[in-house]
């Protein structure tokens, strides 16, 4: 047994009070193996894993987290130091935050092997470059002199693997270490952590709310819930065959490869305050299990099956696959006919270089979009996939008129809207809105939420007939949002709320089109849901035409009636979501299917997710 913990309890003071954020949970973890801990955010996945290495700040800690026989927890901060990087290993989920900007690569990795093995200078370099090699960075005698900011974003998180791996830890602690990445580059990142745990014996912790990461990687699973282990058993158990409410709910908030034509299942109201202590299940006030047993004591955890553990009432007969039910006949049907909406001819879309050297030389002109011909039809979805760097948001931005072209035209409604300027441009904002990646960056903390999404109606002068609030009252009604919160900031807000916000923004002034790019990458899989079946609801309703931009490929055969795959700025392959899915042409969308994880993949041979109607 490499790792026990037994009855950890966090908890942190506040200005509102004492927030319990881990209460009292026991796991264990074998050398070489992978255990999955997953649950929406705010469960008490990270705090309980940082807290038991000392690295959560002001964390008031009890119980006991035995390393190797030796319990973390009682350990002075010189023990602990001595523990970290050598033993234990991490690997955080933003790498660009976690290596110091102003610091070499290869210096950072070589500052903590020098902490815990003295070398020379020369076999310093050489050991690092080793390491760099080791994680798949090409060239590993020249990268190791850049800078973090020259790296990729995966080249960025196999520096970090490197560093984490650098002394052969016996435990690595992986933090969402693949939620912003493409699937090409996640997919290689998983492959090399399985490799380097094969190769030295390596246990990995994953911590992560993408349950297809999980289903490909973990050897046993535990669900988090409120501070609480609420269930846990092995990968199939877990995720093939799960018990608890909250576990079947994450599943069924998840859209998986070869499902467009089902409901997304998303969770029911939000999780409960950490500051207020609930003698009952935690999970009860979104359960529709719920019974009167279930207010008065949080449940044991009772067996369900050989190694596999559910802290629920239900009896053990509750667990089997998940059922998705199918979406109606008419939902979210592609546009018919020669009815389109906008059309892209031929778009090039260039950025000067950096200038390099003394006499500030240009380098060459980074092409981001080159020759993209496109056509959207009216009241459909239309899903642009392909890695980053690919030419998507930049295409995205050309459609809305954020930035200009080289060359080629945008039409929208039969109209060159390219070189619309003045009050022609603003015209055009009444009709094509923009749904943004990050509903915190995108919306003024200092303003108040109402304000917000008054301001299309401000700003164009908008005036139905009914007083400002009550508009603005009414969009929040529309997307979901409690109208009584108009006076809140956006940081009162939990992180769905806030892509409401942007949503109810967006559709302000009734546009035609909306251009959705990456809206929910940041968002647990329930919250995901929840923002997938609105965007559905809302183009039913009010007949809206979608552009939808994600690196999910599930995400996108979920919402979308065709998919354009961009590779370096080109389209290299568009057609129906049938087409796209089931029958790739282009050696490049295969690769990118390929790559996608799949929940599916914790299934044994015999066992299918059911689909049809049921709960």
């Amino acid at each position: 047994m490499l790792l026990s913990v037994e009855d950890l309890d966090v908890s942190f003071d506040t200005g509102d009070g004492r927030l319990h954020a881990v209460r009292g949970i026991s796991f264990e973890l074998d050398r070489g193996e992978t255990l999955g801990v997953v649950g929406e955010s705010g469960s008490g996945k990270s705090v309980s894993t940082q807290s038991m290495v000392g690295l959560s700040s002001g964390a008031i800690v009890t119980g006991r987290a035995l390393f190797e026989g030796r319990d973390l927890l009682t350990m002075g901060d010189a023990d602990l130091r001595s523990i970290r990087g050598r033993e234990i290993g991490m690997v955080f989920q933003d790498p660009l935050s976690s290596l110091h900007p102003q610091y070499r690569v290869g210096a950072q990795i070589a500052e903590a092997i020098r902490t815990h093995e003295p070398t020379s200078p020369k076999l310093m370099r050489s050991r690092v470059i080793d390491v760099l090699d080791e994680v798949g960075i090409p060239n590993p005698d020249k990268r190791v002199d850049d800078y973090p900011h020259q790296f990729s974003g995966g080249m960025r998180q196999r520096v970090m693997i490197g560093l984490a791996l650098a002394l052969r830890p016996s435990l690595l602690i992986a933090d969402e270490p693949t939620t912003a990445l493409d699937v090409t580059v996640q997919k290689q990142l998983l492959e090399l952590m399985n490799s380097l745990q094969r190769e030295h014996g390596t246990a990995i912790l994953m911590i992560t709310h993408d349950l297809g990461v999980v289903a490909g990687v973990a050897d046993r699973v535990l669900t988090m819930y409120a501070g609480r282990i609420v269930e846990r058993g092995s990968r199939t158990d877990v995720l093939a065959r799960p018990h608890h409410p909250y576990t079947r709910g994450l599943l069924a908030s998840v859209p998986r490869v070869g499902s467009q034509r089902t409901v997304l299942q998303s969770i029911p109201g939000n999780p409960p305050s950490l500051l207020v202590e609930q003698p009952g299940c935690p999970f009860a006030s979104r359960c529709t299990f719920a019974r009167d047993e279930c207010l008065h004591g949080f449940p044991d955890e009772k067996r369900i099956g050989p190694g596999h553990g559910s802290a629920c009432v239900l009896p053990a007969e509750h667990a089997g696959p998940v059922v998705l039910p199918a979406l109606p006949e008419t939902a979210h049907a592609a546009a018919a006919g020669d009815d389109l909406i906008a059309r892209v001819e031929d778009v090039r879309i260039t950025f000067p270089g950096a200038r390099k050297g003394v006499l500030g030389l240009k380098a060459e002109t980074v092409v981001a979009v080159d020759g993209v011909s496109l056509d959207i039809p009216r009241g459909g979805t239309l899903g642009i996939v392909g890695e980053s760097g690919s030419g998507k948001s930049t295409l995205a931005r050309a459609l809305t008129g954020l930035i200009p072209l080289t060359s080629g035209r945008v039409e929208f409604e039969g109209r060159d809207i390219t070189g619309l300027r003045g009050a022609d441009r603003r015209a055009l904002r009444r009709n094509v809105q923009m749904v943004f990646q990050d509903p915190y960056g995108s919306l003024n903390q200092q303003r108040r939420v109402g304000s917000i999404i008054a301001d299309p109606l401000v700003i164009h002068g908008v005036n139905d007939g009914k007083g400002l609030r009550a508009k603005v009252q009414e969009l929040m009604e529309l997307v979901g949002l409690n109208p009584e919160h108009y006076n809140r900031f956006p940081a009162e807000f939990s992180g769905g709320q806030r892509q409401r916000i942007g949503i109810a923004r967006a559709l302000a002034l009734n546009p035609k089109l909306v251009v959705c790019d990456e809206p929910v990458s940041a968002l647990d899989v329930s919250i995901q849901a929840q923002i997938l079946n609105l965007l559905g609801s809302l183009q039913d309703e009010l007949g809206l035409t979608y552009v939808f931009i994600a690196h999910d490929l599930a995400v996108v055969e979920h919402i979308a009636d065709t998919v354009a795959v961009m590779h370096r700025g080109v389209i290299v392959e568009h057609g129906t979501v049938d087409e796209i899915y089931r029958s790739p042409q282009q050696e490049y969308t295969r690769a990118l299917l390929a790559a996608a994880p799949h929940v599916d993949t914790a299934l044994e041979p015999g066992d299918t997710f059911a689909k049809g109607v049921g709960g």
